[in-house]
């Protein structure tokens, strides 16, 4: 499972909010992410473009 960061506040998450990636998905050359929080209490479900745009890469883990 891969850790996020978010560089910038996003949809009313805090800069520095870590996020785990649950899912990538590509459909027709469109590719979709879900992730959730820390606390495993919310999820979201976004395009690549905003993960380039507001995540930072963390760290793999099991």
């Amino acid at each position: 499972m891969k850790v996020y960061r978010l560089k910038r506040q996003f949809n009313g998450y805090k800069k520095g909010t870590q996020f785990y990636l649950v899912s990538e998905s590509e459909f027709i050359g469109v590719k979709e992410f879900v992730f959730i929080t820390e606390d495993l209490t919310n999820k979201i479900l976004i395009d690549e473009s905003e993960v380039i745009k507001s995540f930072t890469y963390i760290k793999e883990i099991f």
